[in-house]
């Protein structure tokens, strides 16, 4: 593994894009997204669906009738979609209300503020919107920790105004939060190998991302240390998560992980199994 003095880093123009998981059933979770969340459906066959605003892909969902819920392994936490301004997720506040979606969390991490829930099949979500990036506080407010989130403040942006059924232009996934086996292997792994940048470490999460942003990816042992990796199949969760990188970068996370793109695109498990593709702008 090369070291992290020597790993460089990802260009700033990394991203991400569209994140599959495993639901239970489909038509069940087709309504979930589009009435509680607000995607459009971009394609649905074969057991497979794409959504997301209307232009790329930010989730595709792929039906498995046997797919039990996750357990005490490794696997998602959470995907963050992140919703193009405050005022689109407050329209997404307003959504949940009317569809009497329950939530888990609310939190203001003074970068984003963000709601938690589940979906149907117990697939961590949070809905997030960010702060500009001048407003974010020195050290990205990790050591702090979260604040509570002013829902009322945040839900008045959506009292009186005709909240459209669909999110808006400029909805995309934010970052992934996974649960790992190894907190430092899993740290070692998006750093050494992927060449993300670690942006703050506890004792128990990382995060990191490219570019400076507050993070792109985070893992955590919050299911306990040396937990199972992640199974197989058969269980709801993340099939995998994408990264859209350089050219260059492909190329040289690939050198770094001993292994060869196909098509442009490049699919690496991290320790703990949570699978990464990474696809070439």
């Amino acid at each position: 593994m090369t070291s992290p003095a020597t790993t460089p880093a990802l260009a700033a123009t990394t991203r991400l894009r569209a994140t599959h998981l495993t639901v239970s059933d489909l038509d069940r979770s087709l309504g979930f997204y589009q009435d509680a969340i607000g995607l459009r459906v971009h394609a649905h066959e074969d057991g497979v669906a794409r959504l997301g605003a209307g232009g790329e892909d930010v989730l595709a969902l792929h039906e498995d009738v046997a797919a039990r819920p996750a357990g005490r392994h490794a696997g998602l936490y959470h995907v963050a979609l992140l919703y193009p301004s405050r005022e689109e997720l407050a329209f997404a506040v307003d959504r949940l209300v009317r569809t009497r979606t329950p939530v888990e969390g609310m939190s203001d991490h003074q970068t984003h503020e963000a709601i938690y829930l589940p979906d149907p099949d117990g697939n961590g979500l949070e809905l997030a919107a960010d702060r500009p990036r001048s407003a974010w506080p020195a050290g990205l407010g990790y050591s702090g920790g979260p604040a509570p989130l002013d829902v009322e403040g945040l839900y008045s942006l959506a009292r009186g105004a005709e909240v459209p059924r669909f999110v808006g232009p400029g909805f995309k996934t934010g970052h992934l939060h996974l649960h790992v086996s190894d907190l430092a292997a899993a740290r070692d792994f998006y750093r050494d190998v992927i060449g993300f940048e670690v942006q703050f470490e506890m004792p128990t999460a990382a995060f990191l991302s490219a570019g400076g942003y507050h993070h792109h990816i985070a893992v955590n042992t919050w299911r306990g240390p040396g937990v199972p990796p992640v199974p197989g199949g058969g269980v709801a969760g993340m099939r995998h998560w994408t990264v859209v990188v350089t050219p260059e970068d492909l190329a040289a996370v690939a050198e770094r992980a001993g292994a060869a793109p196909a098509g442009g695109a490049l699919e690496l498990p991290d320790p703990s199994g949570n699978v990464i593709r990474l696809e070439a702008s």
